[in-house]
């Protein structure tokens, strides 16, 4: 065994139960919103377009998930931010 898969694995021990609740959790979440009159307009709501997005970039396993994750809810940096319109 390798000193990675050793830290891996103890990673996953201390992590694991949160995670599982996290993933069962989010599963409720998109099951509650799919069960209600109009679940056909969830599909396009900006919001589940943005959670299927997250939801890629963990499935994907490349590293720095939880920065891309946050990228995917953050608006693009506006340089003149404070001017007024």
């Amino acid at each position: 065994m390798t000193s990675q898969s050793i830290n891996a694995a103890s990673a996953l021990d201390n992590h694991f139960l949160e995670m599982r609740h996290d993933v069962l959790n989010l599963a409720a979440a998109f099951d509650r919103v799919r069960r209600t009159d109009d679940a056909e307009s969830e599909a396009r709501d900006p919001r589940m377009i943005m959670l299927a997005e997250a939801l890629d970039v963990l499935a994907d396993a490349k590293p720095d998930s939880a920065k891309r994750v946050q990228l995917v809810f953050s608006d693009s940096y506006d340089p003149h931010w404070r001017e007024e319109s």
